[in-house]
C-alpha cells in the first residue's frame, strides 16, 4: 500500500452551485486555495486526482432509478415538483443531474484509491452531501455521495466499513440507506434533534434487524463547546471502532459545528475541529491500518471558518498538521476579500482555544453532554459487547 494521499479535486466540482443559497461553493474554492498557498497540497506523496461523474450504476446503488430520472429532468421542467427538488432547500439548477454526480464520482474515486491501496488516505472536500434520501433530495443534498462510496467499498468486497460524521447535522442520509447493513457501522455526533434539521438521529436509532448496533447517534445539547464535543467524541467513538474492527474508515467532517456558523448553536472552535480530525487520523491508523477516506460536509461561516477547518482536515491526512498560529497568506486574503466582500478574513489558522478537555465518567449525571454521552452508551455499547458504565471501553 502507497503511503501517499489521494485529494480528488478538480474546479469542475464547484459547479455544484445552487445559486443565492447558504451552501455555497465559494468555501470549496477558499479552501483548496489555502491548502495550495500553505504548500499542503505540494507535499511529498500527494497525488491530485481530477474525477469522473458517477455512472448510474453507481448512484442506483444507493438512490432510486426513478429519482435519477427526476432529477435529470428537473431542470428543463418549469413546473417540476416532486423528490425533494423545487424547495428552498434544494432548488432545482442547471446541470444539476452532472454536478451532482460528479461529486459522487468524486468520493467513489477516494473510496476506490484506499482500497485499492494506491493511497493510505484520501480527501474530497467538496462531498459529504449526506442527506440525500434513496429517493429524494433533502438538507442541500442531491446524491449522498459518502453512501456511493461506502456501496462501492461493500461491491469491491470490504465487508466492514465504519462511518463517522461530526457534521452539526445527523448524518441520516447515510444511516437509512445502510441501516439494515451489518457491514456498516454509522456513528454520527450532531446538534440534538430537538433543535436542529433534519429532526432525527435519537439514540435509539440503533440499527435495523440483524444490524443492531449498526447505527450509533450522540446528540449534543446546543452550546456544547470544544471540551465537551471532544469529551463526547472520545468517550463513544474509539470504543466502537475498535469493537467493530472496521477495514476503512470513512469520514463526514462538516465544518458546522463552528461557533460562528449561522444555521446551528453548537460552540466549537476551528481548534477543537483540527483536533477531531487529528484523533480520526490516529484511529484510522490504530484500526484499519490507516486507511481514510474523508469528505466534507457542511459549513456556512464561508470565509470565517470553512477554509481554515479544511485545510486543517487536508494537512491531517496528507501529513503533518499545521500549526495552530500558522498566518494564513496575504494573497489568500485578497481572494477571499475579492470573493466575498464584507466578510472578516482570518490572519492565522487558530481560534485561540485551548482544547484540553477532561475524560468522560459516568457519575457526570449534572452535566448536560456527560448525559447525553451515558444514554448513547446504553442504547448501544451492550451490542458490541462493551459496558456502558466503564470509562475504559
Amino acid at each position: 500500500m502507497s503511503d501517499g494521499t489521494v485529494v480528488v479535486w478538480d474546479e469542475s466540482l464547484l459547479a455544484y452551485d445552487l445559486g443565492e443559497h447558504p451552501l455555497d461553493p465559494v468555501r470549496v474554492e477558499l479552501t483548496i486555495a489555502l491548502a495550495r498557498e500553505l504548500g499542503v497540497l505540494d507535499r511529498p506523496g500527494v497525488r491530485l486526482l481530477a474525477p469522473t461523474p458517477a455512472d448510474d450504476a453507481a448512484l442506483t446503488r444507493v438512490h432510486r432509478a426513478d429519482y435519477l430520472d427526476a432529477v435529470r429532468a428537473a431542470p428543463h421542467d418549469p413546473f417540476f415538483s416532486g423528490y425533494g427538488l423545487g424547495t428552498p432547500d434544494n432548488p432545482v439548477f442547471e446541470g444539476m443531474h452532472e454536478s451532482s454526480a460528479l461529486i459522487a464520482g468524486a468520493s467513489i474515486a477516494a473510496a476506490e484509491a484506499v482500497w485499492r491501496g494506491q493511497a493510505r488516505r484520501a480527501v474530497n472536500v467538496a462531498g459529504g452531501l449526506h442527506h440525500a434520501m434513496p429517493g429524494r433530495a433533502a438538507g442541500f443534498c442531491v446524491y449522498n455521495d459518502p453512501a456511493a462510496a461506502i456501496a462501492r467499498l461493500l461491491d469491491l468486497g470490504a465487508e466492514r466499513v465504519a462511518y463517522v460524521d461530526v457534521d452539526v447535522h445527523h448524518g441520516d442520509g447515510v444511516q437509512q440507506i445502510f441501516y439494515d447493513d451489518p457491514r456498516v457501522l454509522t456513528i454520527s455526533l450532531h446538534e440534538t434533534p430537538l433543535t436542529l434539521f433534519p429532526g432525527t438521529g435519537f439514540p435509539d436509532e440503533t440499527g435495523g434487524p440483524g444490524a443492531e448496533g449498526s447505527a450509533v447517534n450522540l446528540p449534543l445539547p446546543p452550546g456544547t463547546d470544544d471540551a465537551g464535543w471532544l469529551r463526547a467524541f472520545h468517550a463513544v467513538v474509539p470504543a466502537l471502532l475498535r469493537a467493530f474492527r472496521p477495514q476503512l474508515l470513512v469520514t463526514q467532517c462538516g465544518a458546522d459545528s463552528h461557533r460562528l456558523d449561522p444555521l446551528a448553536d453548537l460552540r466549537l472552535s476551528v481548534d477543537g475541529q483540527r483536533a477531531t480530525y487529528i484523533a480520526l487520523r490516529a484511529l484510522a491508523d490504530e484500526v484499519c491500518d490507516g486507511r481514510w477516506v474523508a469528505t466534507g460536509g457542511g459549513g456556512y461561516a464561508l470565509v470565517e471558518v470553512v477554509p481554515r477547518a479544511w485545510t486543517h482536515l487536508l494537512a491531517v491526512a496528507t501529513g503533518e498538521p499545521l500549526a495552530p498560529a500558522t498566518l494564513t497568506p496575504p494573497t489568500w486574503r485578497k481572494l477571499a476579500r475579492t470573493r466575498r466582500p464584507g466578510r472578516d478574513v482570518p490572519l492565522r489558522m487558530t481560534d485561540d482555544i485551548d482544547v484540553e478537555f477532561r475524560r468522560w465518567q459516568p457519575d457526570g449525571a449534572a452535566d448536560a453532554v456527560d448525559r447525553a454521552v451515558m444514554t448513547t452508551r446504553r442504547a448501544v455499547f451492550p451490542l458490541h459487547g462493551l459496558d456502558p458504565y466503564d470509562p475504559r471501553d
